[in-house]
């Protein structure tokens, strides 16, 4: 079995492109590969800055013969549609075979295709994959129609097995197939001449190419790393600047560099930003003051001079970079520590819109600070910090670093407040109340900070449902699923009790009384909390809870309490795990099964309390004392919100529900009888019912 090796060979690809482009090409060509009846052994997809590979093992020499058999019309059918069965099978009449059927003599064609070689098969399958591949940009170049990200120089296809390779032939817009390759741009630009992976790989490494981009990585972090721990010092770990980093050079060389004394006095998180954003640069701290002192780059040659001119003109563009830097930051101290301090910033977002429903920042702001005062005594903080923290808390979008560096905002704003003298939780919620951004973001905990955030979060998402500007489908270009989801973490990893729909109304209460710039009247908001619970069924499924057992819990009421509904929800799912859960789950399915086709037959409700005084089996009357006793037990627990007692209270029903439907016909002759049983099974259906509602848990 032969293997594929392929190159596709161009100018730069864009770093953030480089891996999908790699997944594509192997998704693409397998996949047209086996269609065409081409099956393979494994498929590997690597990429570089210059040239995308994919070498495929194992893979047939040539497609099976497929035979096929197709049923066609009657014997005596019309002629036409006998000559579309004709023309779809590519047969001749007198190649049809007749057989007799119950139905009849039917035609039946006997279709062979036979198999075609690898190389062909291949051909057909990568120029379909050239010419159709799905680069997020592409462009065309010269005088051809052929497109690609950038303009691409050379095709490498070889078939390869014990007795050689050879060339696929494969001609796109001029680019010819062939078995060469070009190393290192600077350090190897000869042509390479290549027979197999193994060879094309190890070829490559001797001309400076390290052709596997998490190889490149460790490299580069393997370097970056012991040069900064012989300083004394340790790298700023970013996962996502190594692997951009590593997209940008095929030949990693490792370089650590100074930062100018005047600039070691920023902020780290400015320095890291600014060499990040602007030059691609790694920080280096020091572990004891952490501070950035340092900065790692990575070229992609050797040179002469072991990279002291590559260093020496990076350190002079850094410098220039962070001069501006120190620019912003001094300006903006001078503004926070004024008289006015951040309420210049502030007034200055009265001329800023958010949206042009909802008013400008300015005027949220204002919203933000009075549902923040009113959040504040539910989750424990001071309501005249929480309001303070508000006002504050978006003031650094105003500022001139923040406009250069958006992604600084809310860090920004505590270095801003701490200069302005503001409370320590007021800093702290300027920098917090953004958070949570992600699943794997931290939650703020302090009190200001949480007010501060709920209420951010909590405005935006019954503003936006206010003016009917909802997520549908995909779309969601407000991020309010985000918002909603950090509304719920915020909420359940800080034990918080709230009411929302009383949140959501006193928020709708507050944007009321704004003006909307179009006139238009406020949509309702009452199907908000369906989208709340729709984000947490998504957000309790990574913890394991279904989505069933949710649903049995927002089916209760104090369903807009989150806490509790997450903590009523947590306990049913363990109770279920259970052996006396499950059971219990189908002796309560059974009851209230029998009951309702009953109350469905009989045209009544049988829930007035079933009399013990007819029952006349030992089983029966044992269900009596169960349902009495655990209705005793169920009802103040849940009360008392320990949902863990209210489960021991459902568990000691188990044995008794299970004896009785073992024991006792329900639908007995006697209709006093079955009035009285139909009745007690409405009481297991209550008393079971003040847990969760059973009748939406599954099985």
């Amino acid at each position: 079995m032969p293997d594929l090796l392929i190159e596709l060979f161009s100018e730069e690809i864009p770093a953030r492109m480089q891996t999908r482009a790699a997944e594509d090409l192997k998704k693409r060509v397998t996949d047209g590969l086996v269609e065409a009846g081409l099956t393979y052994a494994g498929a590997a997809a690597l990429s570089t800055p210059r040239r995308l590979t994919l070498a495929v093992d194992g893979l047939l020499a040539e497609s099976p013969t497929v035979r096929e058999e197709r049923k066609g019309p009657k014997v005596g059918a019309p002629d036409k549609a006998i000559e579309g069965f004709l023309r779809g099978a590519g047969l001749t009449r007198d190649q049809l075979e007749e057989r007799e059927t119950p139905k009849g003599a039917v035609y039946f064609a006997l279709i062979e295709k036979p198999g075609r070689p690898a190389a062909e098969i291949i051909a057909e399958v990568l120029e379909d994959t050239i010419r159709n591949f799905p680069w997020p940009k592409s462009m065309r170049w010269g005088a051809g129609a052929l497109r690609w990200v950038r303009p691409l120089h050379s095709i490498l296809c070889i078939l390869s097995d014990e007795n050689g390779a050879s060339v696929v032939d494969l001609n796109i817009d001029g680019i010819k197939a062939g078995n060469t390759t070009r190393g290192h741009r600077f350090m190897a630009p000869d042509e390479i001449t290549v027979s197999g992976f193994d060879d094309y790989a190890a070829k490559l490494k001797r001309a400076h190419v390290v052709l596997d981009a998490r190889e490149r990585a460790e490299a580069i972090w393997q370097e970056a790393t012991n040069q900064a721990f012989a300083s004394g010092l340790d790298v700023v770990e970013d996962k996502g600047l190594l692997a951009e980093v590593a997209g940008l050079v095929e030949w990693p060389v490792v370089l650590m560099g100074a930062i100018d004394q005047e600039f070691l006095e920023l902020p780290p998180e400015v320095l890291q930003t600014s060499m990040k954003e602007h030059q691609k640069f790694f920080s280096v701290k020091n572990p004891k003051t952490g501070r950035i002192e340092k900065f790692i780059t990575v070229a992609n040659r050797e040179t002469a001079d072991n990279g002291a001119t590559i260093l020496a003109g990076n350190q002079k563009v850094l410098s220039a970079r962070l001069a501006d830097a120190k620019f912003f930051w001094e300006n903006d101290l001078r503004t926070a520590k004024s008289e006015a301090g951040m309420s210049a910033w502030v007034e200055n977002l009265g001329n800023v819109t958010f949206h042009n429903k909802l008013g400008t920042q300015a005027t949220r702001i204002d919203r933000i600070a009075a549902l923040a005062r009113e959040i504040a005594p539910v989750v424990g903080a001071d309501a005249d910090l929480a309001e303070q923290a508000a006002r504050v808390a978006k003031a650094d979008l105003s500022s001139e670093m923040v406009y250069e560096f958006p992604e600084l905002q809310g860090l920004m704003g505590r270095y801003y407040a701490e200069a302005a003298g503001l409370p320590q939780a007021v800093a702290n919620a300027c920098e917090q109340h953004y958070s949570p951004l992600g699943p794997g973001d931290d939650v703020p905990s302090e009190p200001v900070s949480v007010a501060v955030a709920l209420a951010d979060k909590l405005d935006t998402l019954t503003g936006f449902w206010a003016i009917d500007e909802k997520p549908t489908g995909s779309k969601d270009p407000f991020a309010l699923r985000r918002a909603a989801l950090g509304v719920i973490r915020l909420v359940l990893e800080n034990d918080v009790r709230v009411r929302l729909n009383m949140v959501f109304g006193r928020a709708a209460e507050i944007i009321g009384k704004r003006e909307d710039a179009s006139g238009e009247a406020f949509a309702d908001v009452n199907d908000l909390l369906s989208f709340f619970h729709d984000r947490l069924k998504v957000f309790l499924r990574d913890q394991g809870i279904r989505h069933d057992v949710i649903d049995a819990c927002i089916a209760m009421d104090g369903n807009d309490d989150l806490t509790l509904l997450v903590k009523r929800a947590r306990a049913l799912e363990d109770f279920l795990k259970t052996e006396d859960g499950e059971n219990l789950l189908q002796g309560f399915k059974r009851a209230n099964n029998i009951l309702t086709q009953a109350e469905e037959k009989d045209g009544v409700e049988y829930s007035y309390g079933a009399d013990r005084k007819f029952a006349e089996d030992d089983a029966e009357k044992a269900l009596f004392d169960a349902l009495e006793a655990g209705g005793a037990a169920i009802s103040p627990a849940i009360e008392a919100e320990d949902f863990a007692a209210a489960m021991r209270g459902m568990a000691a029903l188990r044995a008794p529900v299970d004896a009785f439907f073992e024991a006792v016909q329900v639908n007995a002759e006697n209709e006093v009888l079955r009035r009285n049983r139909l009745n007690l099974l409405s009481q297991i259906r209550q008393v079971c019912g003040q847990v969760a509602d059973l009748t939406k848990v599954e099985g």
